[in-house]
Parts: structure tokens; C-alpha cells; sequence
């Protein structure tokens, strides 16, 4: 495997080309006031290119803009944006499937944008989630799950704050594609003790699942 930097029409990242190559790529962005060093998308992304796909870890517009700090509500389409130009570009990379995933806010971003385009990518990988803000179980961020048509696999802590395991079970059912539910025993919002083998297999089920 080898790092490469990449950068296109303001989105920036690193690409992780595996040694043998699946054909296959998948974008992974980071969570709200991370970035594209989180230490869950750097083990996750070493995984999957060891396993033969083409991996870019990127930052998301509001991080390309500034350094730190969270996200604002009033840039949430451009990010959405740079999410569909990090696809494009891999797309132009890749002979094969082309995923696409993001931990958190990142996650839910690139979710918006496979709902307003069922073309995005060929499947998803969503972590953790966040269902509503820590606390707040009425201020649920999953209006639009009925429109989502790419089949996706959630992967979840059962102490993330962010959202419990039944609540999301519960959510999941309003999305008409195929979905899976990868549940992490004892992890918070940060994933730390998921396994990118497990990730790897379970993703690698559900595209087989949804080409049946």
C-alpha cells in the first residue's frame, strides 16, 4: 500500500493505493470538528486498501476552509458538494464500485446526498450515526430515510450518546434499500474498539446482498 496526498476543486484527502487491487474504491470523511486524520477512518482506510481497494480519507469543505472548529448549518449543502466531487474524482480512478462513507456528520452528509442522488455511489458506510444530539431523542436527523435508495451499513456503538442501539434499529426500518446493522458492544461515538476486519466483511456482505 502507498499514501498519496490528493486535492480537487477544493476537497482534499489522502489516497490509500492498495498493493493488489479489488478494482473497487471508497471515500470515507470524517465527523464534526475532526478531519481526515481521525484515528477510526486512518485504521479503517489501512484495512480496506489492504484488502485491495482504493481508499481516499478526505476533508470535507468546512474543514478545507478552516483548521478547526465544528461545522455550520449554513454550509451543510456545500459539504454536501465536495462529497459528490470526492466521488466524481474516485469514480475516474476506479475501474469497479465506488462506496461511499462517513463517520457522524460526515456520515449524515454523505446519507443527504445519496438521497438526493440515487447515483452516488454503489453502497454506503455509515459511523456511527447521529440520530439527534446527545439528550435530545425529539430532534431526530432522519427525515429523509425514506428517499435513501443505496443500500448502507451502519456500524454503531451501544453507548454512543448520539443515539441508541434500538433507536436506530427503529429508524432504519423507514429506508426502502437493503440495510445492515454492524452494533459495537461497549463503544461510544468514537468507535475505538471496532474491528475494520469486521467492517470490511460486513460491507463486502451487503453489496453481495443488494446485486442478488
Amino acid at each position: 500500500m502507498t499514501l498519496e496526498a490528493w486535492q480537487s476543486a477544493g476537497v482534499r484527502g489522502v489516497l490509500h493505493r492498495p498493493s493488489i487491487s479489488n478494482g473497487d474504491a471508497i471515500a470515507l470523511t470524517h465527523g464534526a470538528g475532526s478531519n481526515a486524520g481521525a484515528p477510526l477512518l486512518v485504521r479503517l482506510a489501512g484495512a480496506l486498501a489492504e484488502a485491495g481497494y482504493l481508499v481516499l480519507r478526505y476533508d470535507l469543505p468546512y474543514r478545507v476552509a478552516r483548521p478547526t472548529g465544528p461545522p455550520s448549518p449554513s454550509g451543510a449543502a456545500r459539504d454536501r458538494e465536495g462529497i459528490v466531487q470526492a466521488l466524481d474524482a474516485l469514480r475516474e480512478l476506479s475501474s469497479g464500485r465506488v462506496f461511499a462513507g462517513g463517520h457522524s456528520y460526515g456520515g449524515r452528509q454523505t446519507a443527504m446526498a445519496a438521497a438526493e442522488s440515487s447515483e452516488l455511489a454503489d453502497a454506503l458506510l455509515l459511523l456511527s450515526y447521529p440520530l439527534h444530539p446527545p439528550r435530545q431523542r425529539e430532534r431526530l436527523r432522519t427525515g429523509f430515510f425514506p428517499e435513501l435508495r443505496t443500500p448502507a451499513l451502519f456500524v454503531h456503538g451501544t453507548r454512543d450518546p448520539f443515539g441508541s442501539i434500538e433507536e436506530l434499529r427503529a429508524a432504519i426500518a423507514a429506508i426502502p434499500a437493503h440495510t445492515d446493522l454492524l452494533v459495537v458492544d461497549g463503544a461510544g461515538h468514537e468507535l475505538q474498539s471496532a474491528s475494520a476486519a469486521d467492517i470490511r466483511a460486513r460491507l463486502q456482505a451487503l453489496v453481495c446482498y443488494s446485486e442478488k
